[in-house]
C-alpha cells in the first residue's frame, strides 16, 4: 500500500488491513469507500477521542445555554434520560 494513499476500497481495506491499522497508529487516516462512495474512516485513536471530546462540549454547553436561559425547566439524571430513551424502542429481543 502507497504511503501517501489514504482511500481504499473496501475489499483493498480489507486485504491490507493489518497496513491500515499501523497507519491509523502512526497517525494517518484512512477513508474507506464503497463503490466509489465515502462510508467509513479508520484514524488514530488521539483523534477519535477528540472528536468525542469535542461533541460532548458542544452539547453541554448547548444545554448550559438552555437551562440559563429557561432557569424552571425541568431537569433529568443521566439514568433518567437512557431510561426514557429504551423506553420508546420496541423489544429487540436476543439475537
Amino acid at each position: 500500500m502507497d504511503d501517501s494513499q489514504n482511500e481504499l476500497s473496501a475489499r483493498d481495506a480489507r486485504a491490507h488491513f493489518a497496513e491500515v491499522i499501523t497507519r491509523a497508529q502512526g497517525g494517518t487516516p484512512t477513508i474507506i469507500t464503497r463503490n466509489g462512495q465515502a462510508v467509513a474512516a479508520v484514524v488514530p485513536i488521539e483523534d477519535f477521542n477528540a472528536l468525542e471530546d469535542a461533541i460532548d462540549r458542544y452539547f453541554a454547553r448547548d444545554a448550559d445555554r438552555d437551562l440559563a436561559e429557561n432557569p424552571d425547566a425541568p431537569t433529568y439524571s443521566m439514568a433518567e434520560a437512557i431510561a426514557a430513551i429504551f423506553e420508546d424502542e420496541p423489544d429487540q429481543g436476543v439475537a
